[in-house]
């Protein structure tokens, strides 16, 4: 029987999905390091992940039977992408499903700075009363400057302009901008027009510690900054310099350099015990409602790829989007190293068989190419070991109605 494994507390709408397709569900609540992973990994065809469990080259090498694995999550930075392509493993992840649920926690992240809520609260739960207007704001007018202009950032874009904030944006990308939204030409003009910046960069690696003492200097004096986007992207000492200094005016953290493996260990970080600072703990996509739409999401393109081929979304091998199998048709999805004349090959087979071809689909992506044929008349043995046997071949499976 399939066997899925899903770690890190994927959403129990996935186990449905699964159960709905014939596979079986093993579950473990935490994330594992890599040794753990390797032991728990034999017979397992489908892995789920989130952000914490890494999918190194030498866990790959430790699950042969492993078809697809699901970040349920929008990063795949955990994921070793390119050595789970070179093994033919699909990586899927959920691009879409949380963007809303990070939007609201920034528009109330920008509000609770900008009205200086953490500390009144602090203090009411201290006894005090302290009702002054000193150093509050309100939002409407202000400047957002978002960095970082993909699914998030635009759709912050649209929203914070509907509660008053004027948003300009960089992004090292062409991107079309939404609304009112202005781009600029670079982070340094950002920095210094910005009554509030926040971040929406990916984890790439060229990212990494991006973000330190001098784009800190450039802010506006008594700004506001915000980074639900990467930890490693934020030097997080140096943005405590400013809040301790008052150049920075607040800051919200929902993602850390280093982050507690499980639920309950402890968390360390240089921005514990500041008044102005909101800490979350990687949070920000976390809404029940997100959380169940990455389940369905995340393993409904696990089903699919391991039931009919398809691959549209993955995030390592070329996407195919396959068309519904019509019945008494097979599907023969063929994954091959991307080199010239392997689909006239595949074609040449399929002619000498007497199969009709009434589908077909070609994708490539750096050193792979995925073709997904469905064909119809009686299909011999000899098809499919042929197929099998070409030298160029990672993989091939068939798929029936």
């Amino acid at each position: 029987m399939t066997k899925a494994l899903l770690l890190e507390n994927v959403h129990p709408c996935a186990d449905e999905v699964f159960a709905a397709a014939g596979i079986e569900v093993e579950r473990v609540s935490s994330s594992l390091a890599e040794q753990d992973l390797i032991a728990a990994l034999p017979g397992v065809d489908l892995l789920g992940i989130r952000s914490n469990t890494h999918l190194t080259e030498r866990v790959l090498d430790s699950a042969p039977q492993l078809a697809a694995v699901g970040a349920f999550c929008i990063g795949t930075n955990q994921i070793d992408k390119a050595a789970a392509a070179r093994r033919g493993i699909a990586a899927f992840n959920a691009p879409y499903s949380n963007t809303r649920s990070v939007v609201e926690l920034v528009i109330g992240e920008i509000i609770a700075l900008a009205r200086r809520l953490v500390e009144k609260t602090d203090r009411m739960h201290a006894g005090v009363w302290d009702k002054s207007a000193k150093g509050s704001h309100e939002i409407r007018g202000r400047v957002l400057g978002i960095v970082g202009y993909g699914n998030i950032g635009s759709q912050l874009s649209v929203v914070a302009e509907a509660v008053g904030l004027r948003v300009i944006f960089y992004d090292v990308n062409e991107r079309l901008a939404h609304g009112n939204a202005e781009r600029v030409r670079s982070l340094e003009e950002l920095l210094e027009r910005s009554d509030v910046v926040t971040l929406h960069v990916d984890g790439r690696p060229g990212n990494a510690g991006i973000f330190g003492p001098e784009q800190f200097d450039r802010m506006k004096p008594r700004s506001i900054f915000i980074n639900a986007s990467r930890g490693m992207v934020v030097d997080d000492e140096a943005l405590r310099e400013r809040l301790l200094t008052g150049h920075i005016s607040g800051a919200a953290i929902d993602v850390f350099p280093i982050e507690p493996k499980a639920q309950g260990e402890p968390f360390e970080s240089p921005l514990r015990g500041l008044d102005n600072v909101i800490l979350t703990p990687h949070v920000g996509g976390s809404t029940q409602e997100a959380q169940e739409e990455i389940g369905r999401f995340v393993s409904g393109k696990l089903v699919s790829f391991l039931h009919a081929g398809n691959t549209a979304l993955s995030v390592d091998l070329p996407e195919v989007q396959t068309p519904p199998l019509a019945a008494g048709a097979l599907r023969i999805a063929h994954l091959h190293v991307n080199v010239p004349g392997v689909l006239a090959e595949i074609n040449r087979v399929l002619s000498e068989e007497n199969l009709n071809v009434v589908a077909q689909n070609l994708a490539t992506l750096g050193e792979q190419g995925y073709v997904v044929t469905d064909v119809v008349g009686p299909v011999a043995p000899t098809a499919v070991e042929k197929l099998q046997a070409m030298s160029q071949t990672i993989w091939l499976r068939t798929h029936t109605a």
